[in-house]
């Protein structure tokens, strides 16, 4: 069973509105009331992750039966269906184990290799970013204009943290932007296409952390420079478990040219970040 494909989305109208709102609900309750733990690879995982992910996994499987899906905590491998689902579950547990009031929830659909529904839900502020492939963006039912098509004065950048450092690698250069870290990977890229920020790099995102972030950057018109490998040719089986797409998204071309260097910098010569 397809999503439809309105000129506008009323996603209130689409089966996968309701398990949202069941996921998101459940993430304010949780929030400030749940312990981290650290997984394999460092990063934080709590109660809460892991009942999102079940939640989320299960529902798509319920209401998109024959469509895999590949999660952050779950099954990593490309699933072999003509469509499937990437899911981050709960994208800044950092942030929300440590009361930081935002993060993510990060949903897209994939055909022939590529995006082609995104759903980014922010819990704590009640947003929910939608993009259709070929139609557009929308925040909470509101169509969003291309960043490119009004001015932009306060030139925010967001770096993540373990970009932070290409700072150091260009001492003689003055960064072309005022540095914001935002700790959530997926609205690290899109603050971009919200016209939040002008330009994003991210050293080490996941598929699940980016994957609908792309789609709503793409149908906003902003260029991306994938810096080592790129996303846009998966194939079904591959097991991206430990697979980075370091990543550099503009508002325009314009504004790519001005921080490639410090995305160039950020993967060195051999291309390792």
């Amino acid at each position: 069973m397809n999503p439809p494909h309105p000129s506008t989305p009323p996603l209130e109208a689409w089966p996968i509105q309701a398990l949202l709102d069941d996921v998101a609900s459940r993430q304010r309750l949780d929030f400030g009331h749940m312990a981290a733990e650290a997984k394999a690879d460092g990063s934080l995982i709590t109660a809460c992750d892991r009942w999102s992910d079940h939640t989320l996994v299960h529902g798509l499987d319920q209401l998109y039966p024959g469509e895999g899906v590949l999660s952050e905590e779950g099954d990593k491998i490309i699933p072999g269906s003509p469509a499937f689902w990437v899911v981050d579950p709960l994208d800044g547990t950092t942030n929300f184990a440590a009361g930081i009031p935002y993060w993510a929830i990060s949903l897209a659909r994939f055909e022939a290799g590529v995006p082609v529904l995104a759903i980014l839900d922010v819990p704590p502020l009640r947003q929910r970013i939608v993009a259709v492939r070929g139609q557009g963006a929308w925040r909470n039912g509101k169509r969003l204009e291309p960043p490119s098509s009004h001015g932009q004065l306060i030139g925010c950048a967001s770096l993540c943290s373990r970009s932070i450092g290409v700072l150091q690698k260009l001492p003689d250069r003055r960064f072309p932007g005022k540095i914001r870290l935002l700790g959530v990977a997926s609205l690290n890229l899109v603050s971009v296409a919200m016209g939040q920020t002008v330009a994003a790099l991210e050293a080490t995102p996941k598929i699940w952390d980016l994957a609908a972030a792309w789609l709503v950057l793409t149908e906003l018109g902003c260029p991306l420079r994938w810096l080592v490998n790129s996303p846009e040719h998966l194939e079904a089986g591959e097991n991206h478990a430990d697979t980075d797409f370091p990543v550099l998204a503009a508002r325009d071309r314009a504004t790519l040219e001005i921080f490639l260097p410090w995305a160039e910098a950020l993967v060195g010569e051999g291309g390792d970040v």
